[in-house]
């Protein structure tokens, strides 16, 4: 092919920052759009060259994409995976990539006997920090890990409520759990504790928790914390710390730093880690080589596996074991 032709379902802020850096990539053209919001798709579908359709299914009919990206809620996700892999359309899904484990693990499923070529929304993985610190990890023993995402909440009635966006550790601090499970090991287990300690003042329908601590283990023996927030309106943090008898490593948004008895660094990465995704996308849908995707739809599943366990260890009060993939 001499350019991926891509068509997007779900036009939103993603959906447009996804198309911004695909049009710096040569082997990339936005060819198609889909969204309920028809003026929504209009202005996109105008922006960027492409053509708007009325449904997916039109849209997966056209003949005129060779990859889909889905940038819907995760509570908006019935048959579209399933729908574009019968088509052998290539798919790049948006985290979080659902709310029902066996349903995601359905289309996982699917989506590996279909052959395309799978990506999601895990885009730290691309920042050179982030292989960096996990060159760095590699031959290295982690005992504890401290994590973070502290800031606002976003400003759309469908994520305050949970059975729609899963609360904050599945929809935003989704990326933390991420980069622990990418630099240091998969969770053996998951004891979560929620709070709603100013939400419902502004919104009184909503079922999310404000604050949200997790204690884990990791399948390594390692122990950690996952704290997160969504009422700092004045601080925040989205931060992983990794702790050795004779290291530290931190991964503090673009900045890395390194310490051991030799060393202490620190490096802020310049990248546009959304640009590396999709070129990574771009060039493993036209090369057919899905080793150059780092976050795949399978690695996608396991992270909302560790989020959703936490829901239920928070729902359950007690200890909820992460099963072994």
């Amino acid at each position: 092919m001499e350019k991926v032709r891509i068509g997007f379902f779900g036009v939103g802020g993603m959906a447009e920052y996804h198309m911004k850096t695909l049009q710096q990539i040569e082997d990339a053209a936005i060819t198609a759009v889909c969204d309920l919001n028809k003026a929504r798709a209009s202005e996109m579908a105008n922006q960027f060259g492409a053509k708007t359709y009325e449904t997916l299914e039109e849209m997966l009919d056209a003949g005129v994409i060779d990859a889909l990206y889905i940038c819907t809620p995760p509570f908006v996700r019935e048959g579209i995976e399933e729908a574009a892999a019968a088509r052998g359309i290539h798919l790049l899904s948006e985290k979080p990539i659902g709310l029902q484990m066996a349903e995601v693990r359905r289309k996982e499923q699917i989506i590996r006997e279909s052959g395309i070529i799978h990506s999601s929304g895990y885009c730290l993985r691309y920042l050179d920090t982030v292989q960096q610190a996990k060159q760095y990890l590699a031959d290295k023993q982690v005992d504890m890990v401290l994590a973070y995402r502290i800031g606002g909440m976003p400003d759309v009635g469908w994520w305050r409520l949970m059975d729609r966006s899963g609360g904050q550790l599945v929809e935003q601090s989704t990326h933390q759990v991420d980069l622990v499970r990418y630099l240091a090991g998969e969770f053996d287990f998951v004891e979560a504790n929620y709070a709603q300690r100013h939400i419902q003042r502004n919104y009184p329908e909503a079922t999310v928790y404000d604050v949200g601590i997790v204690s884990f283990g990791l399948r390594s023996g390692a122990l950690g914390t996952i704290s997160n927030t969504s009422l700092s309106r004045h601080v925040g943090r989205g931060d992983v710390e990794f702790f050795g008898h004779d290291f530290y490593v931190s991964v503090s948004g673009m900045t890395l730093r390194i310490v051991d008895d030799t060393q202490d660094i620190t490096v802020t990465s310049e990248m546009d880690f959304y640009l590396e995704q999709n070129r990574a996308f771009v060039a493993a849908v036209k090369s057919g080589r899905q080793e150059l995707v780092l976050g795949d739809y399978s690695e996608a599943a396991v992270t909302l596996e560790v989020t959703l366990a936490a829901n239920e260890s928070a729902e359950a009060k007690r200890r909820i074991v992460i099963p072994a993939v």
